[in-house]
């Protein structure tokens, strides 16, 4: 067996409550005694509270409240866990006092070498996303809960920026996280398909007692992201944009969760996209926007023109009384 095998064979042994010497767990495992030696080392630094004790009735046992804790994790395991868990709350995860007590958990079963390492690593790890909306916390938890039960709902629905709402029937396939807001993808039964939802643009929610079947095989992400690019998977004539600028705007250019994926070639102040015409005239300009006086656009000269036009309407939009 591995060694990882024989430190758990260790520990279940261990786990029965009873104290065991070295040569009974040499003896029941069939190894050498220095080997058992070294696996009690390696699971003590791993942090599991095992007891030696001396004398004729001595041997090895485990603390009591370790029953509790039967997972083994080292150092890297734990801290990625509690890196995780900072990223999960700054992006508004919805079961945060669940979070916090498991990370507490996590750290009352390791020893004070291995707390004092995850409390070093913690200070100098931060993360930092747009606030969240706390109101939407508990429409998550129901949301993810009606996800997991294939329990369909209605909720008042506000499209968009408009005043009124609209109630819908849903039935709930899964939760998405992307660019800071959460959505809902689920069955929707007013249009009869399949749409996303912002949760943070529904406000009453109800649960029915009917429930649904998920899709096999049904991925929320990848219909998230399909329905992004529906657009960009159906080229019809793909047109050059060709844009010059500063090299870090020609960075976030390249990395831009659309533009990214058209992408031809690129230098360190040039990159050429390959975009569907119809895009080009009505989401890129939007893109490029914000990049202000930082890039410069060489081909299309239509692009220009377009950016121009918008720019000149939002102008005379916030110069009007």
């Amino acid at each position: 067996m591995s060694k990882t095998d024989n430190m758990l064979s260790i520990l279940w042994l261990l786990q029965t409550g009873k104290r065991l010497t070295a040569k009974q767990l040499a003896e029941t495992l069939e190894m050498n005694i220095r080997t058992v030696y070294r696996y009690i080392d390696a699971l003590c630094a791993s942090g599991v509270p095992i007891v030696a004790d001396a004398g004729h009735h001595g041997g090895y046992s485990l603390l009591q409240p370790f029953t509790d804790a039967p997972l083994l994790f080292d150092l890297n395991e734990q801290k990625s866990l509690i890196h995780a868990a900072i990223f999960a709350q700054e992006a508004g995860y919805p079961f945060g006092e669940d979070l916090e007590r498991a990370i507490s958990k996590l750290k009352r079963y390791t020893n004070e070498e291995q707390r004092g390492a995850i409390e070093r690593h913690s200070r100098g790890f931060d993360v930092i996303l747009p606030p969240t909306n706390p109101l939407i916390a508990q429409n998550l938890k129901e949301l993810e809960i009606s996800v997991a039960n294939e329990r369909t709902l209605f909720i008042d629905y506000q499209k968009n920026y408009q005043n009124q709402w609209q109630t819908r029937q849903i039935d709930p396939y899964g939760l998405v996280h992307w660019r800071s807001n959460w959505y809902v993808v689920a069955f929707c039964h007013l249009r009869g398909e399949i749409r996303s939802f912002r949760v943070d643009r529904i406000g009453k929610m109800t649960r029915t007692d009917s429930t649904f079947q998920r899709p096999a095989l049904f991925s929320a992400r990848q219909y998230f992201l399909t329905s992004l690019l529906s657009d960009a998977d159906q080229q019809e004539k793909p047109i050059s944009v060709r844009i010059t600028g500063r090299k870090q705007a020609i960075n976030d250019l390249c990395n831009h969760w659309f533009l990214g994926r058209t992408l031809v070639e690129r230098s360190h102040e040039h990159a050429h996209f390959q975009v569907d015409e119809q895009l080009v005239h009505t989401q890129v300009p939007h893109f490029l926007l914000p990049f202000g006086k930082a890039i410069r656009v060489k081909e299309p000269s239509f692009l220009n023109e377009r950016l121009a036009a918008i720019a000149a309407d939002l102008h005379n939009y916030y110069q009007s009384p």
